[in-house]
């Protein structure tokens, strides 16, 4: 798939000026926040910086990803905000609704910083298959951050911002490698999991992390 600004161009033509694209990070995870991310494109060449070269953040390395984060939240063409939900507040409303709360979020937060007030966002792009109850025209793409811009951008910045947190988590809990898995259930992770219990930060929730022990150990630091 070829990611484009085909989309924001579409509404752009229909007289929406303020086109966010949204998507979030960490959904699958057993520990730690899910982010999201919202993007907001001006109207420029998508040539620009090499922005042709955007995808998907899976698909890059670490390496790439954090040099196309660096391009896309220091353009002048390119507005941008975080919407962050703790494991917390996952546990208590599920993942799907703290998924959307992350989403509400960044769209507010974006609106704050472009000084605009009462969610007057002309437009969302959602990567997905659900809408947000917000008073805002919207459309859900599934697999928007492989086609569509503005979400791309969104799953870069979100995906980055998140690996930064599970680094800094990752010096207070080093048991658990978050270093290496960013709190995703690889089987490295499920096997510390089933040696040292749940640490504050995992998602008490999901399985496996349910099934500990009741009086497993709850570890809060080293």
């Amino acid at each position: 798939m070829t990611i484009s600004l085909s989309e924001e161009k579409k509404l752009w033509k229909k007289g929406y000026k303020r086109v966010i694209g949204l998507d979030e990070v960490g959904r699958g995870a057993l520990a730690g926040p899910v982010m999201a991310a919202a993007v907001i494109v001006k109207k420029f060449p998508i040539s620009n910086f090499q922005f042709s070269k955007i995808k998907d953040s899976k698909k890059f390395t670490p390496k790439l990803r954090d040099k196309f984060y660096k391009i896309l939240t220091t353009h002048s063409g390119i507005k941008w905000a975080i919407g962050k939900v703790s494991e917390k507040v996952i546990d208590k409303i599920n993942i799907l609704e703290a998924t959307k709360l992350a989403m509400k979020r960044a769209v507010k937060n974006l609106n704050c910083k472009l000084k605009i007030r009462n969610c007057k966002t002309d437009f969302l792009i959602i990567d997905g298959n659900f809408k947000l109850d917000l008073p805002i025209p919207q459309k859900f793409i599934v697999k928007a951050d492989e086609k569509v811009f503005s979400c791309a951008a969104a799953s870069i910045i979100a995906k980055v911002r998140r690996d930064r947190i599970m680094l800094c988590y990752h010096k207070r809990y080093p048991q658990y490698g978050f270093d290496r898995h960013k709190g995703y259930p690889t089987k490295f992770h499920r096997k510390m999991l089933k040696r040292y219990g749940p640490s504050v930060i995992h998602r008490k929730s999901f399985t496996p992390v349910k099934n500990m022990k009741k009086d497993g150990p709850l570890i809060s630091s080293i």
